[in-house]
């Protein structure tokens, strides 16, 4: 009896040193990256940049707006908020303005967390989102490169928060992209948390701590899965296109804007 008692014991050393090792700080996730927008003015440059390689195309989504560059108007921080703004205004041939923030840094696997207020007028189309390292629209080669959409928000759907992950095989031209829903009623009155966990075989996103979509890795290839390398961050507030203008586009009630409290991206210690 006495050696069973210390076969247990030494089995309960086994799994509390197992335990152990599973909860060392190497194992848990570090902030690498982030803006809290304790700041007032221009989003901080040497942390962001501005995308408009598309404008001249409509995005591929035959959007309304014109991204610009370093524009009070569109791109402000302030009060502790980052302010990502569509204004209805004439600009370069385009009937609205807006702006497409993408980080200078970008990052392979991790959780990245983005505190918002998505806009709600009609002709609205906020997104939180990544597109792989070093690519840029005039590239070309989507969806094969891959995207990762943490937070996708049309206006005519108010409070409906989407995600998705596009790849060669699964897109929504296609209608077979990775997808998820969740309703969160006061999504354009209050701030709640996008965030993405991303691994080399899962990806999830949740609003706050509500997990509502899930992705695993099938293990078929690039083709299913070109998650296997670093992505940028996106914020932007595009209007009208393929989606954003299903319903329309309600210009009387612009200026719109997505408000950002802050952006964490965390990854595990090697």
């Amino acid at each position: 009896m006495r050696n069973m008692e210390k076969v247990g014991v030494h089995m309960s050393l086994v799994v509390l040193l197992i335990m152990s090792i599973a909860c060392t700080p190497k194992q848990e996730y570090k902030l690498v990256w982030s803006d809290e927008f304790d700041y007032t003015g221009l989003p901080d440059s040497t942390l962001w940049d501005y995308d408009t390689e598309g404008n001249a195309h409509g995005w591929g989504n035959n959007e309304d707006q014109y991204y610009t560059v370093a524009r009070k108007e569109n791109a402000w921080v302030k009060n502790g908020l980052l302010h990502v703004t569509a204004v209805n205004e004439t600009y370069h041939d385009k009937a609205y303005t807006s702006v497409r923030l993408i980080s200078k840094a970008d990052w392979k696997y991790g959780r990245i967390e983005v505190r918002a207020k998505v806009p709600e007028a009609k002709g609205t189309w906020a997104a939180i989102w990544m597109m792989p390292g070093g690519w840029s629209f005039n590239d070309g080669g989507w969806p094969g490169i891959g995207e990762i959409d943490i937070m996708e928000h049309v206006g005519h759907e108010a409070g409906v928060i989407h995600a998705s992950a596009h790849s060669k095989d699964y897109q929504w031209q296609k209608g077979t992209q990775k997808t998820g829903t969740i309703n969160i009623d006061d999504a354009t009155k209050a701030f709640h948390t996008y965030v993405l966990e991303w691994t080399p075989e899962v990806l999830k996103c949740y609003v706050d701590d509500q997990l509502y979509f899930t992705y695993q890795n099938e293990g078929l290839g690039e083709d299913k899965w070109p998650y296997n390398k670093p992505f940028y961050l996106i914020l932007n507030v595009a209007v009208g296109g393929a989606w954003g203008s299903v319903q329309g586009i309600d210009a009387e009630a612009f200026p719109q804007t997505m408000e950002v409290d802050y952006v964490r991206v965390y990854q595990r210690e090697e």
